[in-house]
């Protein structure tokens, strides 16, 4: 069935490949982010187990937001492991680094998904498409903020 949301094909399509690799970011940094909590270990261990579990939970909540922005738009959200390393720019560790080491591949993996969210705001904008604006903006928010924590605990 056609979508009439005052938004041309070309452009729902260029957004939905957008917002499907930051969907693919979000869930590869969900999974580390998830990794990192169970397997912490040290001084900074409470702190660090904690602080990992919000940050997934928040992580959790996010990739379904966006999927159901790209079926909003009328394409498929990739779901797929294999869909995910394809379109994703985070980098994946597979060994358990130490605490320190965590809190920085995670600030990176923070890092890489404002990138990937802010190369879209010029498309929508072009656009019109205001609540792809509004998802991208919260999560630009909410990356950079905890981005900002996980620098402080390095200082």
């Amino acid at each position: 069935m056609e979508l009439h949301l005052g938004i041309p094909e070309k452009d729902r399509k260029e957004i939905a490949d957008g917002l499907s690799r930051l969907l693919a970011d979000t869930y590869t940094l969900y999974l580390q982010t998830h990794n990192f909590h169970w397997n912490v270990t040290g001084p900074m261990f409470n702190t660090l187990h904690l602080m990992f579990e919000g940050q997934y939970t928040e992580l959790a909540l996010a990739v379904d937001l966006i999927a159901e922005r790209i079926r909003a738009l009328g394409f498929v959200a990739p779901g797929t492991y294999s869909a995910f390393a394809k379109l994703a720019r985070v980098e994946v560790v597979e060994n358990v680094p130490e605490a320190t080491e965590m809190i920085r591949i995670l600030l990176k993996g923070q890092e890489t998904v404002v990138r990937t969210a802010r190369e879209l705001l010029d498309t929508v904008g072009n656009v019109n498409d205001q609540a792809t604006d509004d998802l991208l903006t919260q999560r630009l928010q909410t990356h950079e903020k905890t981005a900002w924590m996980l620098r402080a605990l390095l200082q």
